[in-house]
């Protein structure tokens, strides 16, 4: 059966690594059909409520580059189900992702849910786009009112992806995400001080 990403990532050397520490017979035996090379709902809801990912490239010279990119949440936008998109920010405009992926457009993305914690790992082609003319593009990737500079779009076709397990996903929480999380304890602590306002204020008439 196949397993996508595995089909694409278990180079020769991959497989004397899972051969050496004894797990070659877990992988060339798998019997079910992991091939995910179009998005479903879960994966489009999953992408929509990100604000971050990870992507990686190779340059000219085979060293791996690890780029973070961050902006309100879904401003990585499922196009269709093969495809993503989000406006490219500037940046610190050293511009190694773009260079790397000019030479060499095979990219890799990880998207993390740290409260949840689920990953979502993804192998696809980037394409750089013009967006000045490429209106219909420009707003369907258009982000209202964030505050960024958009120098170009970013496109990603999609070869493979694979959803990892929890293990070792520490839960890391936004500010955001805390807010509806502590509204009941910041009430709570609102109670109690004015309880104790009223406490202070019948000892003092005594």
């Amino acid at each position: 059966m196949s397993y996508g990403f595995l089909d694409i990532a278990s180079t020769p050397s991959v497989k004397a690594a899972q051969a050496a520490n004894g797990s070659a017979e877990q992988w060339s035996d798998f019997r079910g059909n992991r091939a995910f090379d179009r998005f479903t709902p879960s994966e489009v809801q999953f992408i929509a409520e990100r604000d971050s990912f990870y992507m990686a490239s190779v340059s000219e010279t085979g060293w791996p580059y690890m780029q973070h990119r961050g902006g309100p949440a879904g401003f990585l936008r499922v196009l269709d189900d093969k495809t993503l998109g989000f406006a490219d920010f500037r940046g610190n405009r050293q511009y190694i992702s773009v260079g790397n992926i000019a030479a060499d457009d095979r990219v890799a993305l990880f998207l993390m849910d740290y409260p949840n914690r689920r990953r979502l790992k993804i192998l696809a082609h980037a394409e750089e786009r013009d967006l000045t003319s490429d209106p219909e593009l420009s707003q369907r990737l258009a982000i209202p009112d964030y505050n960024a500079k958009v120098e170009r779009a970013m496109l990603f076709h999609l070869e493979a992806f694979d959803w990892n397990c929890p293990q070792h996903i520490t839960p890391r929480y936004t500010q955001d995400e805390l807010t509806p999380i502590l509204e009941p304890v910041r009430e709570r602590i609102a109670e109690l001080e004015a309880e104790n306002k009223e406490l202070r204020r019948r000892l003092g008439a005594r």
